[in-house]
């Protein structure tokens, strides 16, 4: 029963984080990148609340810590999503969604850089396989596509990075807080700053929005925001973290086959070849420390015996 519960969490989170690269470009087909993600939030928020007060989760964080709640606000939400939609009306989305499969990588990159993690030797390896493959697929992608694309292109990888920093000060603050506490009114708070922000930069006329786009935001916050999140959540404490993180190797593949479906944008050859050496520079940053600590204390006793 607890292998079916993993099989359906993990077919969940891959197609939920798969099919919303794809929910964002239908959104902004008619819809401002501003207004979509704050109604994108507004639309979640409700929801997180009901779930709050059901389960009697706090939707403070601990005092001490709250400061921090706004600042989740702007950089883990508002910004990055934005620039998340901003980017899709750029770049492909199997080329967003590859971007994003770097995640580990990033938070590895963030945390070595910035909180001066130590790391294995496999983890640098496979963090320089996956950045120099992910910087190779996306210059391939500007010279292949029209040179505007790189507006896109920078959009994402900030929008990549803001979201490792701040699950690199979750760490280092060592933030222990319910995925619903984590997204609810910071939801909330950024579904009211973006709605407003847009109404005075981006002048969005309701009447011009599609049926399809208007049914994409309701996806994005309500079935892949909520949904997603939380089967990821629960994925984490079925099993390790290293085979829940595989599901950044899955989704990239849904992305791709959606949109060559919906948008017939056809993946180019060169671009899958170069997948391959960036799942493995990923699944090397992905092994458990624990792991590669046993591996590192068996060579050490090994190399003591022999000399």
């Amino acid at each position: 029963m607890n292998k079916i519960l993993v099989i359906i969490l993990f077919s969940l989170v891959s197609l939920t984080w798969g099919t919303t690269w794809i929910a964002m470009k239908i959104a902004t087909e008619t819809i401002p990148p501003f207004f979509a993600t704050g109604m994108r939030f507004l639309v979640a928020s409700p929801i997180l609340i009901i779930l709050a007060y059901f389960t009697k989760t706090p939707l403070l964080f601990p005092y001490g810590q709250r400061w921090f709640q706004l600042i989740i606000s702007i950089f883990y939400f508002s910004i990055p999503f934005t620039l998340m939609l901003y980017g899709g009306m750029y770049v492909s989305s199997s080329v967003a969604s590859i971007i994003f499969s770097s995640m580990p990588v990033a938070v590895l990159t963030v945390s070595f850089l910035y909180l001066k993690k130590k790391l294995f030797l496999t983890q640098k390896i496979g963090m320089f396989i996956s950045l120099i493959t992910l910087l190779t697929v996306l210059l391939i992608e500007l010279e292949s596509q029209c040179f505007f694309q790189w507006k896109g292109i920078l959009a994402l990888l900030f929008a990549l990075f803001s979201h490792a920093f701040i699950y690199s000060e979750c760490q280092k603050k060592c933030l222990n807080v319910s995925v619903i506490t984590f997204n609810a009114l910071p939801s909330l708070l950024s579904g009211i700053l973006l709605s407003t922000t847009s109404w005075f930069i981006e002048s969005p006329h309701i009447n011009t929005f599609s049926n399809r786009s208007i049914l994409a935001i309701f996806y994005l916050g309500d079935f892949s925001g909520i949904f997603g999140i939380l089967s990821y959540f629960y994925l984490q404490q079925k099993v390790s973290a290293f085979y829940a993180s595989t599901v950044f190797l899955i989704f990239p593949v849904i992305a791709g086959f959606l949109e060559n479906y919906i948008y017939k944008n056809a993946i180019l050859l060169c671009e899958i070849w170069f997948i391959f050496p960036l799942i493995i520079g990923i699944l090397l940053t992905l092994i458990p420390v624990n792991y590669l600590k046993k591996i590192r204390n068996k060579i050490t006793r090994l190399s003591c015996l022999l000399f």
